[in-house]
């Protein structure tokens, strides 16, 4: 019995040394330990999301309402600069006709008043082949219509098929201004008839030329009564293709170019150019081809505001026929 309880008090001790050392621990542990308030290394702002994202949006809007203004700002000035270049372009042609007109009444103011309204074209030196020709044919009753010694073997018509030609009495005093025309020529080699703008009367003949004989005249004046092709109202296009397709050295050619008016837009002096850079002239200082011109008042029946377009035919054509050998004749009336 005293055995016993021996071992049971040293298991009793035992346990209490562990226990009491492990306390011991403890409380030594607790005694090193410095004691202190938590101390804030750093503060970190974190942003509200929501308000960011809305921020940011209004920020943009702000961006894309300032850009939509500066490029209403801007199509503004390129329209106020590209007006500004069309009213410099539009002063220079007014320049230019202006100039032209002037050189016109210089000119006319050397002729006098009853060559208006008649068919006085330029003397041309008449080939051997004219000459023979007209030594076997009487001439006409009517030649003081242009009083024209006809030397010329080929001749072009090329008319301004516009509405203001066509469905005035204009067009009835055309048709008889190339009947007196072919008249006056009693025998060519060539006739050819296209509008302002280069289109043939007659498709069958398109860069060839018509054969002179009384039916294929006969035939011309009929079709002219009804041929109404479109027209711009500018005679380039038809004298620059007569010239590029009909000349060559050997022939003897005139063209005529019979209209109205030339409408506001286009430029004397470029059509001008465009015809020295064509019929250029040879060595004896001679254009390629002959060129005249027949003006007809149909416009100044109208409205005063369109006149101004009879004027650049007119100025055109003086300088035109001038340059390239030829007259032009502003008729006064349908008489």
């Amino acid at each position: 019995m005293k055995r016993k309880n021996r071992e049971a008090d040293s298991f009793s001790v035992s346990f209490l040394d562990v226990a009491a050392c492990g306390f011991g621990a403890m409380i030594i542990l607790l005694m090193i330990t410095k004691s202190a308030a938590p101390i804030t290394i750093e503060y970190v702002d974190v942003p509200d999301p929501e308000g960011s994202i809305v921020e940011l949006q209004e920020q943009l809007f702000a961006i894309r309402g300032e850009t939509t203004i500066y490029n209403r700002d801007l199509n503004a000035k390129h329209e106020q600069l590209s007006a500004m270049k069309d009213r410099i372009a539009r002063l220079r042609r007014d320049l230019t006709d202006i100039q032209g007109e002037y050189q016109t009444s210089s000119q006319l103011s050397d002729e006098t008043t009853d060559e208006i309204g008649r068919l006085s074209l330029a003397q041309q030196s008449m080939t051997d082949e004219m000459q023979r020709l007209l030594a076997n044919s009487a001439a006409p009753e009517n030649n003081a219509i242009g009083g024209i010694p006809v030397d010329s073997e080929y001749i072009i018509f090329v008319i301004d098929t516009s509405g203001s030609m066509f469905n005035n009495p204009s067009w009835s005093k055309m048709l008889g201004i190339i009947d007196d025309t072919l008249n006056v020529y009693p025998e060519v080699k060539g006739i050819q008839v296209m509008n302002d703008m280069g289109d043939y009367m007659f498709d069958s003949y398109r860069g060839e030329w018509i054969p002179d004989t009384p039916g294929r005249r006969t035939q011309i004046m009929s079709t002219l009564r009804s041929w109404n092709p479109y027209s711009n109202s500018s005679p380039v296009e038809g004298v620059t293709r007569a010239i590029n397709t009909f000349y060559a050295p050997d022939k003897k050619i005139s063209i005529y170019v019979l209209g109205d008016d030339f409408q506001p837009g286009g430029s004397i002096q470029d059509v001008l150019r465009t015809i020295d850079r064509i019929n250029v002239e040879d060595e004896n200082g001679d254009r390629l081809v002959r060129i005249h011109g027949i003006g007809f008042p149909t416009i100044f029946a109208g409205p005063q505001r369109f006149h101004q377009s009879v004027y650049r035919y007119s100025t055109l054509m003086r300088e035109m026929t001038s340059r390239n050998g030829g007259t032009f004749v502003g008729l006064n009336d349908y008489q």
